[in-house]
């Protein structure tokens, strides 16, 4: 018997939507992907983004304080015992997302570690295929597998992820590691300048590290990045390796001259932000909604989260490259299960 909705994603967004579909007495059941090494280096780990984050300072709800007792009683004790001991300073990444997923399971999401590898939208009811071969049925599919965060490539940039380097400066700038310190941006479009200007809020100073001799970012945002005189600009350069120690985390960057290969320079920098974009999980899609020029699964109607396919939404960050925040993923899941909840309704199916 085909399922009344299936969500493809764990994140806040694939969490929020089996939280309210579950409230709607729509028995959903959720894939969260599996606990792969692969999913790991790949960005896409089962509970989104904020499984490779540290502190979340900015989700609502968690001010600071030693939650350890909380956890204790709201986490399941199987899931409980393999959670990193609590810091006391508000919530961690994969503490938020190991509360929401307990109150998802507690709503009546039944949720499954395995990955949705394929999908046939071309009849209904929809047909998903899992990673362990299974064929699902459903009626409605919810896609919420986020989009991951692109980086150079370095093994020193995932040596020292989360401690000090990072892909977000919205979610990570105003922590007390970047406060006041020198900070590196690499890239030079439009999020390289949004980072970099955000960052100057905090920093001591920002590098930013750029490949060609001008931004391809607009001319408004860029000049607006030159001129402020927190901003050193490392022109025609390219991140050759980025330098820390366990104690510390970063402590460095040095960087190559692109016209010079032999030209190196050390810069002495806490934090180090990768910001060339960002690219969405939607390859199992096989290209069968519709999708903007970056990749993304569009919505196809205003203040909605409908897709091209009727019956099929799309919520959070593969869905959305302008915002991508844990809070308005969360509410874009709500959204999609709403929505979902109503389709089925006046398909008559409840």
């Amino acid at each position: 018997m085909a399922e009344k909705v299936v969500i493809i994603g764990s994140g806040p967004a694939g969490l929020a939507a089996g939280i309210y579909s579950a409230r709607a007495n729509l028995q959903p059941l959720l894939f969260e992907g599996q606990m792969s090494q692969e999913n790991y280096d790949l960005g896409r780990p089962p509970g989104g983004q904020l499984m490779i984050t540290t502190e979340v300072e900015n989700y609502p709800g968690f001010p600071s304080g030693n939650l350890s007792a909380y956890f204790d009683s709201a986490i399941d004790k199987e899931r409980r015992q393999y959670m990193a001991p609590h810091r006391g300073h508000g919530v961690s990444g994969p503490e938020l997302m190991e509360l929401v997923r307990q109150q998802a399971v507690n709503c009546g999401t039944k949720i499954v570690s395995e990955d949705i590898v394929s999908v046939d939208f071309s009849s209904r009811p929809f047909k998903l295929t899992t990673s362990g071969g299974d064929t699902i049925e459903a009626h409605s599919v919810i896609i919420a597998t986020g989009a991951r965060a692109n980086y150079l490539g370095l093994e020193s940039e995932k040596q020292f992820k989360n401690r000090g380097v990072s892909a977000c400066a919205v979610c990570d700038g105003a922590l007390p590691r970047f406060r006041n310190k020198p900070l590196v941006v690499v890239g030079g479009g439009d999020s390289a300048m949004e980072e970099t200007s955000y960052l100057t809020k905090f920093a001591s100073k920002v590098y930013v590290i750029h490949r060609r001799d001008k931004f391809r970012a607009s001319k408004v945002m860029a000049q607006r990045v030159v001129e402020n005189h927190k901003v050193d600009v490392k022109w025609n350069s390219v991140v050759d390796e980025v330098l820390g120690d366990d104690a510390s985390g970063v402590t460095g960057v040095r960087i190559r001259s692109a016209m010079d290969p032999s030209k190196t320079e050390t810069l002495e920098a806490s934090g180090y932000f990768c910001a060339i974009g960002h690219t969405p999980n939607t390859d199992f899609l096989n290209g069968q909604l519709l999708t903007t020029d970056k990749g993304y699964v569009q919505w196809t109607l205003p203040h909605r989260t409908n897709t091209s396919v009727e019956g099929v939404f799309a919520a959070g960050d593969v869905a959305d490259d302008y915002y991508r925040q844990a809070i308005t993923a969360a509410g874009s899941g709500c959204q999609a299960a709403l929505d979902a909840e109503r389709w089925l309704a006046a398909q008559g199916i409840e």
